[in-house]
């Protein structure tokens, strides 16, 4: 089983790999749209750079976070989004600042262990949950940005911890929208990048996702309609998760339509 240390060590590879992408970009590709209406490339860093801080926080001191949230919350002249987007700083200050939070953040984690609870915006979590929703945050921004500029990243096996939260998150994929949780059971079978077999669920059950990890992991994450991606879904349970998957907090989202209708 991973340990909350790969885990963490996993988070720094991805944040790294992202950072390499736009570290040489121009001032103008930072402002370029991105899949996530209103969001520039800009704003999908900012909002790494934010939560990456707003995370070393939660775990060095606890009461400074709550203190924070309930700042944030108790609202003001910006609105939310702008205020967790660092929109008043220029590209390069944007880019130290991502820097020098997830510097932070890889510092206070080194102390975590598996036991380890954190508190955040919603229930506490377990240290490993905690970094493995961070990992996934950097990579789906991360794709964001990748879309914009048109660039292809290299997928790692660092998409297992992933695609595990995407299996694990079937049931709240229903509770987020106020749905009951189907019963039945998925066989979900991906291809890793580096070659090897991944799966959970039992084996033989009628519904089965199957197909390399990576459009797994851009599904779960919604950042691709299932039809744009090379996953086989057999049964209508499959089917029906793969069309609400959902990974991440947050209110209950319909991601993005299918590219082939022209409106995604």
């Amino acid at each position: 089983m991973t340990d909350v240390k790969q885990v963490a060590a996993d988070l720094l590879a991805e944040q790294d790999a992202l950072d390499e992408v736009v570290a040489g970009i121009s001032e103008e590709q930072w402002s370029l749209p991105t899949p996530a209406p209103g969001w520039a490339v800009r704003d999908q860093i900012g909002h790494l750079a934010y939560f990456d801080g707003t995370a070393a926080m939660a775990i060095s001191d606890p009461e400074a976070f709550k203190a924070a949230v309930q700042e944030l919350m108790a609202g003001g002249d910006e609105s939310v989004e702008d205020r967790t987007l660092y929109r008043h700083l220029s590209p390069s200050d944007l880019l130290d600042a991502w820097r020098n939070n997830r510097r932070r953040l890889a510092e206070v984690s080194a102390g975590l262990d598996d036991g380890t609870r954190v508190e955040w915006y919603g229930p506490s979590m377990g240290a490993k949950s905690f970094l493995t929703a961070r990992l996934m945050e950097a990579w789906a921004h991360g794709q964001d940005v990748a879309d914009a500029l048109g660039v292809e990243r290299p997928a790692s096996d660092r998409l297992r911890h992933i695609a595990q939260l995407g299996v694990i998150t079937r049931g709240w994929s229903y509770v987020n929208r106020g749905l009951t949780p189907p019963e039945g059971d998925v066989r979900v079978e991906l291809t890793a990048p580096g070659g090897e077999e991944w799966a959970w669920g039992p084996e033989g059950a009628a519904d089965t996702v199957r197909g390399p990890a990576e459009d797994f992991c851009k599904v779960v994450t919604q950042r691709r309609h299932v039809e744009d991606t090379a996953l086989e879904v057999e049964g209508d349970l499959a089917r029906d998760w793969m069309d609400k998957a959902q990974a991440f907090a947050g209110p209950a989202t319909e991601g993005p339509r299918p590219r082939s209708t022209g409106t995604a």
